[in-house]
């Protein structure tokens, strides 16, 4: 059975406040039990004997009543505190994601597993594996030494056999953990196997390979299935023992007090709180291992993302770096403001090198990189962004804005997408919405700027999405540009358009651009040709 992570609290100090309040509720609770069975025993003796009621009567309704307030309240802040972690943790957790380069994230699948359903299932694991493992703590030691007061020889059976339940627990929980660890495993698989054909369904179905994939995510989902199956099965049959046990305990101590309480050697009072104490002392380990199984997933789930949070050694970030070396080459040519020095770089697993001992000096101007599929175009300008860090050399580039071969648009309105990290007003806007042909088509919504825009920038075609994220690069304020293909879905006289644009943009700024138009190529300050070539990659430069 899985104790509680300290890490939570340690790298994740927001989440403190709704940890302790919750353990806060759970000793009160077990105070109200206790003094629950205090008030129940005098008014049943005072029944028997014939005394007044009316002081018993009154103080059993005011404890039900302050325990049915403490269990709403325990519901109430259990909601709070599971929703309040898993969304801090959820903000952590993107953060530090977009905090690190593109090698050292998690696989795609894996990641969106963590952060939505992952998530989720820390909900439960706060909200009620946390209270219960508070109770569980606190409430049969309470018990027990309440028991000895009262009665020593219950609380002698009781002491003996409660750590039987825990023991039990624990050897049950190591192997539902396992089989947890199996299950999330096979999600994670099953998010990104999906994922992943979602992503290649249109080449899949232009291939005629669509209908392949079924059986394939079939088969995934088979193993999920019967992950989930075995989860299933142990957590009954943990739940079976757990309660047989405590079954037995319970019964060991109730005959006893029966025996005794028949040969007259034991007060009905003491007789009547030993028997509602005794099942106190064994309710809250067995509830531990009940929330511990719904909040097996939560459990491991929370493993993955303090795992992640914690820090870990990486290649440096290109983002992160100190620009000196763009003073250095300041030295050798005052317009250049990007310095790659003897880069080398491989995706993760890979075999070959993707850039081999690259070195290029990007001055103020545009700079064209142009060379066949695979020679590693686009993640040269990943590089300069930063969004890579290389295997060996140094990458020296100020502040830059990227548009990919497939643009980020979010869904919102124009006016949101195409101020995506500056500040411009109206007017300006529309002066870059003409300069990029785009001012009729937008004029011509319904709500104009304020008209939204679908998921991925759903209503609008390949060229008008590519003209849009040219427009929002020309907008903002970073002295580095990166064009990845901007021009590859325009026709003719939007790629004028586009060029006019790109060109205005070299005059004052850097900008890198990946084409395969010559019409771009012929406005270049500096061409870069990057080969298919496993020692090196750069083939030469004109300028």
């Amino acid at each position: 059975m899985r104790p509680f992570d300290p890490r939570l609290l340690t790298q994740v100090p927001a989440t403190r406040k709704p940890v302790v309040a919750l353990g806060a509720i759970g000793v009160v609770q077990g105070l109200a039990t206790i003094g629950l069975a205090f008030a129940l025993t005098n008014l049943v003796v005072a029944v028997v004997e014939g005394r007044e009621v009316v002081t018993p009567g009154v103080w059993l309704v005011g404890l039900f009543a302050v325990r049915a307030l403490l269990a709403m309240a325990n519901e109430l802040v259990g909601s709070w505190a599971g929703l309040r972690v898993s969304t801090v943790l959820r903000e952590r957790l993107i953060a530090a994601w977009m905090g690190r380069d593109a090698d050292s994230r998690p696989e795609a699948g894996r990641a969106q597993a963590l952060a939505t359903q992952g998530m989720t299932s820390i909900e439960p694991y706060v909200a009620r594996y946390l209270p219960a493992l508070v109770s569980g703590a606190f409430l049969p030691l309470l018990a027990i030494g309440t028991l000895l007061l009262v009665d020593w020889p219950s609380a002698l059976i009781v002491a003996l056999t409660v750590p039987l339940l825990p023991v039990f627990a624990a050897l049950i929980g190591h192997t539902t953990e396992k089989s947890t660890q199996r299950r999330w495993q096979a999600l994670s698989a099953l998010s990104g196997h999906f994922l992943d054909v979602m992503r290649g369904l249109p080449t899949l179905s232009s291939y005629g390979r669509a209908e392949a994939q079924v059986e394939t995510i079939a088969t995934v989902s088979r193993r999920h299935r019967l992950a989930t199956m075995q989860t299933l099965r142990l957590a009954f049959m943990s739940a079976a023992a757990l309660e047989l046990l405590a079954t037995i305990s319970v019964a060991l101590v109730a005959v006893t007090v029966g025996i005794r309480l028949a040969n007259g050697a034991m007060p009905l009072g003491t007789a009547m709180l030993a028997i509602l104490l005794a099942p106190e002392a064994y309710w809250p380990i067995r509830r531990v291992g009940a929330e511990f199984h719904a909040a097996a997933d939560g459990a491991v789930a929370l493993d993955d993302v303090l795992g992640e949070l914690a820090p870990t050694p990486s290649r440096p970030n290109t983002a992160d770096r100190a620009f000196s070396a763009v003073e250095e080459a300041e030295t050798r040519d005052p317009r250049c403001s990007v310095v790659v020095g003897g880069v080398t770089y491989s995706y993760p697993g890979a075999a070959t090198d993707v850039l081999s001992d690259l070195s290029l000096e990007v001055p103020i101007g545009l700079t064209v990189v142009t060379g066949p599929s695979g020679a590693g175009k686009s993640t040269l300008l990943e590089l300069l962004a930063g969004l890579r860090s290389p295997s060996a050399g140094t990458v020296s580039a100020p502040r830059s804005h990227l548009v990919t071969q497939r643009p980020f648009l979010a869904p919102g309105t124009v006016r949101d997408n195409l101020t995506l990290g500056n500040d411009s007003t109206d007017d300006e806007l529309w002066d870059m919405l003409r300069e990029v042909g785009l001012d009729g088509m937008v004029a011509a919504l319904d709500q104009g700027l304020d008209t939204r825009l679908g998921d991925d920038g759903f209503g609008l075609s390949a060229g008008q999405r590519a003209r849009l994220t040219l427009a929002r690069a020309a907008l903002s304020s970073a002295p580095l540009v990166l064009l990845d293909e901007p021009t590859a879905h325009l026709d003719e006289e939007s790629a004028v358009l586009a060029h006019h644009l790109i060109q205005r943009l070299a005059e004052l700024r850097t900008v890198v651009a990946v084409t395969h138009r010559p019409e771009l190529l012929a406005l270049a300050d500096k061409h870069v040709q990057l080969l298919l070539r496993p020692t090196a990659t750069l083939a030469e430069v004109r300028a």
